[in-house]
């Protein structure tokens, strides 16, 4: 497989700096290196580039730092849409979860019926009337489904991005009361980490793979590190404790990768100032390596 490699490095979706250090962390961690080692080629096209505001946000103080994240959000997705008409798998590093409003964009323009699998403590559904911070990174996926602020909605052009129905949220623990409330009236797919304890991780891929590839539809994979528990993965900005395991992270990814259907991956919110000898940035390689076919055996 031939790889490109795309930076975001965005910290404006959120609310610690650090995040946009993340590509450089994980690129330094041997992702180039250790996919050759697995037998993929890699185009690196570098770090898109993203300049940063003066001073505290301005405008709506639910939407912090609107007009620079949909700019990102323009410019990633066209990146994506070169690799795939270059015949690339699409392998974007974050920066914070708002770059996958544009990730997300670029993939469904090439492959409109993409189902997403979003591996993440957080929801990130809220919208403008729900957010209890203004921080854009918990809306994107409400965003790529047509609800919320029209210029969140309507980057590249069309709206909604992806189908309700074929987006499955895996790990969620924590999430705000109106984002509960808009997730069960659009009935999205959330498999809580409850039910991870409750049906063990291979039943929820299982049904994750199934659902996000409703009709042999290609999947996108969307990975935040904060999925994981803290005591794996450190650097992140939003930590929240009781999160996936050192193997439950990695066989969700093998099984990902044995499904043959993803197309497209996207990871994020490694945080380098808060993370421990890029212990979350060597994990996110190793991560990304299971989901692109690596084995124990």
């Amino acid at each position: 497989m031939r790889i490109r490699v795309i930076g975001a490095p965005i910290d404006l979706g959120a609310d610690r700096r650090g995040v946009d250090i993340g590509p450089r962390a994980i690129r330094y961690a041997g992702l180039l290196d250790q996919l050759h080692r697995l037998g993929h080629e890699t185009h690196d096209v570098g770090d898109l580039n993203i300049p940063l505001p003066e001073g505290e946000p301005t405008g709506n103080p639910r939407l912090k730092y609107l007009e620079p994240i949909v700019h990102l959000a323009e410019e990633l997705a066209q990146s994506v849409s070169a690799a795939f008409d270059k015949q690339e798998f699409p392998l974007i590093l974050g920066g914070d979860h708002s770059m996958a409003l544009g990730s997300i964009t670029g993939v469904a323009k090439a492959h409109p019926n993409v189902g997403v699998i979003w591996v993440d403590a957080h929801a990130d559904f809220n919208i403008e009337g729900t957010t209890p911070s203004g921080n854009i990174h918990g809306m994107i996926l409400a965003a790529l489904t047509g609800l919320g602020n029209p210029e969140l909605v309507n980057v590249n052009g069309w709206a909604p991005k992806i189908d309700k129905n074929q987006i499955v949220i895996v790990g969620a623990r924590d999430l705000d009361a109106g984002e509960q409330e808009l997730l069960r009236s659009n009935h999205i797919h959330v498999f809580t980490m409850s039910d991870i304890d409750r049906r063990g991780i291979a039943y929820v891929m299982q049904q994750a793979i199934e659902i996000a590839g409703t009709g042999e539809a290609p999947i996108h994979l969307s990975l935040d590190m904060d999925s994981l528990d803290p005591r794996e993965a450190p650097g992140v900005g939003t930590p929240v404790r009781g999160g996936l395991s050192y193997r439950e992270a990695h066989f969700a990814m093998e099984m990902v990768a044995e499904s043959e259907r993803m197309i497209s991956m996207d990871v994020v919110e490694v945080n380098s100032i808060l993370d421990r000898e890029n212990t979350t940035a060597r994990l996110a390689v190793e991560l990304i390596l299971s989901a692109l076919g690596k084995k124990i055996l």
